[in-house]
Formats: C-alpha cells, sequence, structure tokens
C-alpha cells in the first residue's frame, strides 16, 4: 500500500511510519519541524522529508490511506489536498485499531502510570517470548522501536493516550482501541486545554470504560475514589479486577517485593512502582503468564528513561530525572525518594511548563505537593506564555501556591546558581519536568554538583 504521513515527525506518527515501511508499504510524508529522536529514525529509514514544510503536490490519486496527526493544523495544505482528492483519511489510532481489529486488544491508561504499567508488560512477555503488537510512549530495554505491528501476533497492548486524535477527529486516542483488557492507573486532571473542566476530563474515562469488548476485564487501583465511582456504572459483562500495592520492604536502598513465591529484589523503586507491579502482574495473568515467571522477570526491569532516571552519583548522594509534572507526580516521586533512602534529605527543582501547568485556574492543584522535600525550587520560563497562548502566571501566584518553603526563578542560570549553594552531602537530587528547564544540561549540572559534594 501507498501511505502518506501527514505531520509525519510525531512521537507515534514516525514510529509508525518506520513499522509500516519495514512491513513492505510505500511510505513518504511531512513535516513542518522534526526534532530529535525522529528526526534521525526517520532518517535511518530513508523517510526523512527532503525539506520541511507542507507540498499539497505529493498528495495523488495512487496514495492508499493518509494518516493524519495530531499536530497537524485543520488548514493544512496537504490536508486540504487530500480532502480534494477524495483520499481516504485517518489518524494513527485509527489505522491501529483497523490492523488489530481481530487480536485480544490491551489498553492501559490513566492519568499517571501508564507507560511504566505498559512497559512492565511489555517487558515481561518480551522475556517470556510471546509475540504481540504494541504501542509506548517510551523506548524499553530490549525493543528497537515504540510501536509495532505484526500480522502474526494475536494480542496487541496499547499505551491508552487520553488527548485528542487529530484536528478533524476530536476523540481522545483511547475512546478507539476498544479493548478486551482495560487498565485505568489512576484519574488527576490534565490536558485543561482538551478538557476545561475536572468533569469533563472524568467523562472521557467514564466512557472509555464502556467500549470496553463485550466480556472484557477492568484493572483499577483499589481505592481510587474517581474509579471506584466510575465502576459503579459499568456494564455487568465487565469484570472488574482492582490491584493493590503488594507487600515489600526496602533495606540498604534496595526494595524487595514479599510474595508467596518468595522474595524478589528490584531494580525499581516507590510505592506508585510497586502498585504498577500489580496492574503490569494482573494484565498479563489474564494473557496467560503464571505469576511466579512473572515475578521472575520484572526483578530485572530496570525502568524506563525519564522516569526516576538517576543521571548522577556520588558516595552518599545521587540525582534524578523525573518526567513528573502533575501535581500528584511530584508528590509521590519526593515520597519514594524519602522511602527509599530514609537518611537522605531531597532537594527537588520542579519545572512548571505544560499547557496545564502554567494556567491559573490549573496552578492551585500543586499546594502542597513539594511540602515533603527538605529544599524546593520551582520554575517556569514567563516567555513560553506566548506560544500557549494563555494569561501569563507570575512568581508571585506561584510562591503563593506552593508557600514560603519554595524559592520560585525565572531564569534558569539563576535557579543553578541558587541550587549550588545547598550542601550535598548525605542528598538526593530530584528535577522533576515534561521539559527541560529551558535548555538545561541536568546531567552534567548535577555531576559537577555532586563532585563538589
Amino acid at each position: 500500500m501507498r501511505i502518506h504521513f501527514i505531520a509525519i515527525g510525531g512521537a507515534a506518527m514516525h514510529n509508525l511510519a518506520v513499522a509500516l515501511q519495514q512491513k513492505g508499504d510505500i511510505i513518504t510524508g511531512s513535516d513542518d519541524e522534526i526534532k530529535e529522536p525522529s528526526r534521525s529514525r526517520l532518517a535511518a529509514h530513508g523517510l526523512l522529508p527532503e525539506k520541511m514544510g507542507w507540498f499539497p503536490e505529493k498528495l495523488n490519486n495512487e496514495i492508499d490511506i493518509v494518516i493524519l496527526g495530531m499536530h497537524a493544523r485543520p488548514d493544512n495544505p496537504e490536508l486540504q489536498e487530500a480532502k480534494r482528492l477524495g483520499l481516504k483519511i485517518c489518524s494513527f489510532p485509527e489505522y491501529l485499531f483497523q490492523q488489530t481489529r481481530d487480536k485480544m486488544r490491551v489498553v492501559i491508561s490513566g492519568s499517571h502510570g501508564k507507560t511504566t504499567i505498559t512497559a512492565m508488560v511489555l517487558y515481561v512477555l518480551h522475556k517470556m517470548n510471546i509475540r504481540f503488537d504494541y504501542l509506548i510512549g517510551a523506548q524499553v530495554e530490549g525493543f528497537d522501536a515504540m510501536l509495532s505491528l505484526n500480522e502474526e501476533t494475536r494480542i496487541a497492548i496499547f499505551e491508552g493516550d487520553e488527548y485528542l486524535t487529530s484536528v478533524i477527529d476530536k476523540r481522545p486516542k483511547f475512546h478507539i482501541y476498544q479493548p478486551h483488557i482495560a487498565v485505568i492507573s489512576g484519574i488527576e486532571w490534565d490536558h485543561i486545554d482538551a478538557f476545561p473542566t475536572f468533569e469533563n476530563y472524568i467523562e472521557q474515562f467514564r466512557t472509555f470504560s464502556q467500549m470496553i469488548e463485550r466480556d472484557g476485564k477492568l484493572i483499577y487501583p483499589e481505592g481510587d475514589e474517581q474509579i471506584m465511582q466510575l465502576t459503579e456504572s459499568i456494564r455487568e459483562d465487565i469484570t472488574d479486577m482492582p490491584y493493590h500495592t503488594p507487600e515489600y520492604s526496602i533495606e540498604g536502598g534496595v526494595t524487595t517485593l514479599k510474595t508467596k513465591y518468595g522474595e524478589f529484589p528490584l531494580k525499581i523503586f516507590g510505592e506508585h512502582n510497586m502498585q504498577n507491579i500489580d496492574a503490569a502482574r494482573l494484565v498479563c495473568r489474564q494473557i496467560g503468564v503464571k505469576d511466579v515467571d512473572f515475578y521472575e522477570a520484572i526483578a530485572t526491569f530496570k525502568g524506563l528513561p525519564g522516569r526516576m532516571e538517576k543521571i548522577a552519583e556520588g558516595t552518599d548522594t545521587a540525582a534524578y530525572y523525573d518526567m513528573a509534572h502533575t501535581p500528584s507526580n511530584v508528590k509521590v516521586s519526593i515520597h519514594a525518594l524519602k522511602a527509599q533512602f530514609p537518611g537522605r534529605k531531597v532537594i527537588a527543582c520542579l519545572e512548571l511548563c505544560s499547557f496545564s501547568s502554567l494556567s491559573s485556574g490549573y496552578l492551585p492543584q500543586y499546594r502542597n505537593s513539594l511540602n515533603e522535600a527538605d529544599a524546593a525550587f520551582v520554575y517556569f520560563n514567563p516567555n513560553v506564555h506566548c506560544y500557549k497562548h494563555r494569561i501569563p502566571i507570575t512568581e508571585e501566584m506561584v510562591k503563593e501556591v506552593f508557600g514560603e518553603k519554595v524559592t520560585v526563578f525565572t531564569d534558569n542560570i539563576k535557579l543553578m546558581d541558587r541550587v549550588s549553594l545547598e550542601k550535598m552531602q548525605n542528598t538526593n537530587l530530584l528535577f522533576m519536568t515534561s521539559g527541560s528547564f529551558s535548555g538545561m544540561n541536568m546531567a552534567g549540572f548535577a555531576k559537577n554538583l555532586l563532585k563538589k559534594g
């Protein structure tokens, strides 16, 4: 088939383009900007557009499908030409569903934890030599790509993103997949540009739960108030399966799972990750993996890049980078470090850079989120408001929400200068951001700082 990608440089889009080329399809694509690692991967497969921009002349009647990325605007010239020619246009979630509609689909969703749970499932199934299709928003150890499709597989594991599908399809992506096994790992208001109220956001997960295939399974954390209310209205044919925090211990900076099959020292830590493990175990059990085999495999799982990733280490110090950006993510990340290393203080640096976090209406959600840190700093770039088209938040607003304990910066150099004054003995330094602190070399800065002690 001949397939053209509009906005081929997206994280999911470029992975799908590569996967389809490897299947034998003829792939073309365009984008107005392609960043790393998408750029290098597309170039390695001969799929990087010769020029950046939109070129309607690439569209013709020989193209079988046009796959439209979320990055494309409604007035995109290539989209308009595709419509004029009457070409079949679909989003990548629609395409994935069509390719896997005869397979058992597992969709792992939630405001937090979904990428890690998906990665755990992929990692264990791979260790068990079980073949499957998959989509995930991170690079997993043992996998060359973040997406794979194969005609011979009978299982598809998808990370279920709740953000909108495309400019011509305003459904959340995870509404399209219609899972046989669904996971909702937690519900915390996010993406306020698409879901302006918490009630509207919750409704997307309620709709998702109703789109589970007949006689399907819904896996969720026991005790989550929002999800418990949601499960009260699920169809009678759906089996609800709550997961828990398994028994574990921490000694010498190592977390050990305690199971009826024995004890399993882990490479990861944090109570939230223990819950993620239990969710992944239930998913794998539905696929046919025995619990004992799951525990043996998950014990070697090292986590994901950007998820409590150690970027520097000293004798009694370490620095971590975590993509925590929602209020609950911030809380659990700090708590995880305090629990894992009870004798060490935690210096927390949080960047506000998402659409939600830079919104005055959402900002109060962060109240008390940094309280457990021994020293805390918050950074935001006021110029980001220009392209996010938001009413600017101010240092005073941020200070009022986070409290007197927190120092607020709008200059990343001043932030680094201030953090450098901290004594680092017996300390963990934690960077939390879905961005980069405006281009800060976090690893380099941390390594130099830990050397000073």
